[in-house]
Formats: structure tokens, sequence, C-alpha cells
């Protein structure tokens, strides 16, 4: 019996949900599956302590966002987003990958602050999700997660902000943030 692949979200405004995904492409690798981790936002002029340690493990893990919406002009996040989009619908279709991690594909869906529709649609994100090969897992991460692709998913888990030290002025720490 061929295995299903399943699709995952993690969601929500706690802290947590890429870890959460950092833990299942960690099962993954354990288990000799062939895992590849795409990041919408972080942009790879920053290094990230995920970024060290799936390298490490040989796990190939991109960065193709360019920072937070803040931080750069719409124009220069829309070309990002259309390249993290169409690097995106390759990995959706390369049988050869077991585990695909969209880290903050959530965050980029609901962006706001200027048009993205045109460079990432999601009623093509969702056909393309629906038509990945049959045996491929998915993980998508990322706050606001659309309706549309938690009815897509086989697991949502929200992660909720209960408590955190930011509110008590302690900034990111290098280790658990970044």
């Amino acid at each position: 019996m061929a295995r299903k692949g399943l699709f995952l979200i993690y969601t929500g405004n706690g802290k947590g949900k890429t870890t959460a995904s950092l833990g299942v492409t960690l099962r993954a690798i354990g288990r000799g599956m062939n895992v590849k981790f795409l990041q919408f936002i972080k942009s790879p002029e920053r290094t990230y302590g995920e970024a060290l340690a799936l390298k490490k493990l040989g796990v190939e893990m991109e960065q193709l966002g360019i920072g937070f919406t803040w931080t750069k002009t719409p124009q220069e996040h829309r070309e990002a987003l259309t390249i993290a989009w169409e690097k995106t619908k390759q990995a959706l279709c390369d049988s050869t990958i077991d585990l695909l991690v969209l880290d903050e594909l959530n965050n980029a869906l609901a962006i706001s602050k200027f048009p993205i529709e045109d460079v990432l649609p999601l009623a093509e994100v969702i056909d393309v999700i629906r038509n990945r090969p049959a045996h491929m897992h998915l993980v998508v991460t990322g706050r606001d997660a659309k309706r549309e692709l938690m009815d897509l998913a086989d697991l949502v888990s929200n992660i909720d902000a209960t408590k955190h030290y930011y509110e008590e002025g302690i900034g990111a720490v290098k280790g658990l943030e970044f």
C-alpha cells in the first residue's frame, strides 16, 4: 500500500511554528526521508540557527524572502515572492522529495500592505498543493493561515500566545529565535 502524503499546518500568534516544522523535519531525516525546507520571509542576508543546523544534517534549505514587509519596498517583496513561488511550484512537483516544508507561506499569503494575489495566487497555491506527488508530506507554517488551506490540510495546529518574555522587555535570543 502506497503511503499517503499528509498536509500539516502550524499557525497562530504564538511562538513555535517554525520550531514545530523543524521537529517534523528531524523525524523525517531520522527515517531516511528526503527533505526540502523553503522559507518565504526570512532572508539569506541573515544567519539563522535552523539554517546552520539543517546544513550540517545535509538538508536543502533556501531562504527565499528579503525580510519583514517593513524592511523593503513592496516591489522588492513582490519580486522575491514571485521567485519563491516558482521554486515552490517546482518543489511541489518533485517526486524525489518526501517532506517539503514551506515555512512562513501563511505569512506571505496574508500580506495586506501591498497586492500579492497576482504573484502568489491562493487558488493556484491550493491547486498545486492538491496535485503534489501522492507520497509527499507537506508542512506549511506562519500566522493567519487561510481558511481554504486549513480546510485542505490533514492537521492544523494553532499555537497560542499565552505568555512571552518579549512582554518583559527581553528581545530575540540567539539560539531560541534565530
